[in-house]
């Protein structure tokens, strides 16, 4: 309904793009930034119940680091393309 009600008072589709990609994307760093510090945490209790140094390899976590905030960043875009080019009439009578 959000939508539908920005639109309707003359929103630009842009506007409501980055208004949704905004949101999805705080939360996907928020808990992608909290998985990297648990798997951190993690490999570093693996490390010390197996008696052995520490490995922490930045190539591996940045890379599923990227690739998570990429799949985040798809998963946000494709909903939030398809709400920018709504009708704000059909929106407003959906709900």
């Amino acid at each position: 309904m959000e939508i539908g009600v920005r639109v309707a008072l003359g929103a630009q589709a842009r506007d409501v793009l980055w208004m949704i990609l905004r949101a999805g994307l705080k939360l996907t760093l928020l808990g992608t930034a909290i998985g990297l510090l648990g798997a951190v945490a993690l490999s570093y209790g693996a490390a010390a119940l197996m008696k052995r140094p520490p490995t922490v390899d930045a190539f591996v976590f940045s890379g599923i680091t990227t690739l998570l905030v990429l799949v985040g960043l798809i998963a946000c875009w494709l909903p939030a393309r398809r709400a920018s080019k709504v009708d704000p009439m059909v929106a407003l009578r959906a709900e």
